[in-house]
């Protein structure tokens, strides 16, 4: 008889659940709820609705009972480094703040000048260097005089922490913890030496816990909203990339992997983390993985810049006149949007990675100023940003493929895409052409595929990796793309 998954798929803009059966030989999977995630302004800084979240992860568990779904288990993948505050009590201390707070800008030269210096924060984890990575929050907020950070017993990362409401079980998510500085790969726990710089010990935060670890049942409580009995809640691979990489359907080693949403995440699978001097000076991150293994990648800034630009045009085509013509040039199916780049000749590159492109009051204002700073024509209409934008990531994406030939000694035959940013087949063939070689774009739902299967193995019903990868090609339909 199949067995059937619920997972939580919570992203930076919105957030779903994902109902999934598994009959032995296949996964089959439905949105099963879908919600916003939106980011509060709140006193001068950007927060995230965490009550919201587990509200809409409430809804859906009463949605399952009221179809009359017997679930297995139930898994939850977020973001990486943002954290939320408990008391001794149990009760959320306020909000959490969202990585996208600027309150962050400059926090990396504070800590490297009065906490510890630059190359042993990256010794001792082998993470890049972000000014949100959860090291620079905690420190910005101890200076800052936070209460909430002052008070706080048990500080969890955004699944630990929705995973402490439902089952009150306080855990460390190995995948999730790894993007945070915070964690070194070596001993694969949190470094003592570096909490002590933020003023924290190690019991602040839960019990480490591996994908695949079940970690407790939902609470009593839960259980009479929801009108469930003592569902299993597993510790997935926590972290969204994490478990978007663990639902590659590759056949060896021989490839590279792109996550590609609002970030791309460029990268390898390694047996063991790569922490020198070039890696170092290339900024280069080493992520948990599935089984123990890193994710050795590069953070770049992704399909973030369009879905910027494409609010701003959306904000101006909605306070035109009713039938002006111009509306027309900004289509709102973004299909149509994408297609746009095929009308365009404008061959301007920019750096997606250029600080000001991290959160600009103007999306469009930013690039314009970037061209007319490298000495580029500037776009003229949207179907020229859209040109602008897609064939600036693809330069990005060969320019670190070069990096991840030199920095490691995986032969990179292909690239492997998954997320939602792969059923955008202009992106697609740009990156095909940019990097000359075949791209495999799916599953686009990598990320609630990998959560589910992770839930699958965790109930005994798949033995490894490989096993996991081969059932995902039985699951699911890709598309490859040939280099021009």
């Amino acid at each position: 008889m199949p067995s059937t998954y619920l997972a939580v798929d919570l992203g930076a803009t919105s957030g779903r659940t994902v109902l999934s059966t598994f009959d032995g030989q296949r996964v089959q999977m439905r949105e099963f709820t879908r919600f916003e995630n939106p980011q509060l302004p709140v006193g001068g800084h950007i927060f995230w609705n965490l009550p919201h979240l587990y509200g809409e992860i409430i809804k859906a568990l009463q949605k399952v009972k009221a179809e009359g779904v017997e679930l297995k288990s139930i898994g939850i993948d977020t973001w990486g480094c943002d954290v939320a505050f408990f008391g001794k009590d149990g009760q959320l201390l306020g909000l959490p703040y969202c990585y996208r707070d600027p309150h962050t800008d400059g926090a990396m030269q504070h800590f490297f000048a009065n906490r510890m210096p630059q190359q042993e924060v990256y010794e001792r984890t082998g993470i890049q260097f972000m000014p949100f990575n959860t090291l620079f929050q905690l420190d910005t907020l101890r200076r800052e005089g936070c209460v909430a950070l002052q008070d706080a017993d048990k500080i969890l990362f955004i699944p630990d922490a929705l995973i402490y409401m439902l089952t009150g079980e306080a855990v460390c998510e190995f995948t999730v913890a790894s993007t945070s500085q915070m964690l070194n790969p070596r001993t694969g726990d949190l470094d003592p030496e570096l909490l002590k710089t933020v003023g924290l010990e190690r019991h602040h935060f839960g019990r480490l816990v591996q994908p695949g670890q079940h970690v407790g049942t939902l609470l009593p409580q839960v259980q009479a909203a929801t009108g469930l009995g003592a569902v299993p809640v597993v510790a997935v691979a926590s972290h969204d990339t994490a478990s978007a990489v663990a639902a590659v359907p590759a056949e060896d080693a021989h490839f590279a992997y792109l996550s590609c949403g609002t970030w791309s995440l460029l990268g390898v699978e390694s047996a063991t983390p790569i922490i020198n001097k070039d890696s170092f000076a290339e900024n280069f991150t080493n992520e948990g993985g599935l089984d123990h293994t890193t994710r050795f990648l590069k953070n770049i800034t992704g399909l973030w810049i369009f879905e910027q630009c494409r609010k701003e045009w959306m904000a101006a085509a909605s306070s035109l006149p009713a039938g002006d013509v111009t509306t027309a040039t900004v289509p709102a199916d973004v299909n149509e949007l994408n297609a746009l780049c095929l009308t365009s000749s404008c061959d301007s590159i920019i750096n997606p990675d250029d600080p000001r492109f991290a959160h600009p009051a103007s999306m469009t204002a930013a690039i314009c100023e970037y061209l007319t700073e490298t000495h580029q024509p500037l776009p003229q209409t949207p179907a020229d940003f859209v040109r602008v934008i897609f064939r600036s990531l693809a330069a990005r994406y060969r320019d670190v493929i070069g990096l991840l030939r030199n920095l490691t000694d995986i032969d990179i035959q292909r690239l492997h895409v998954i997320g939602g940013g792969s059923r955008n087949q202009y992106l697609m063939q740009f990156t095909a052409d940019a990097l000359q070689l075949p791209v495999i774009a799916g599953p686009q739902e990598g990320t609630a595929l990998g959560n589910v299967l992770v839930q699958v193995r965790a109930n005994g019903l798949v033995n490894t990796l490989s096993d996991m990868r081969a059932l995902i090609a039985r699951s699911i339909d890709i598309q490859e793309y040939r280099p021009r």
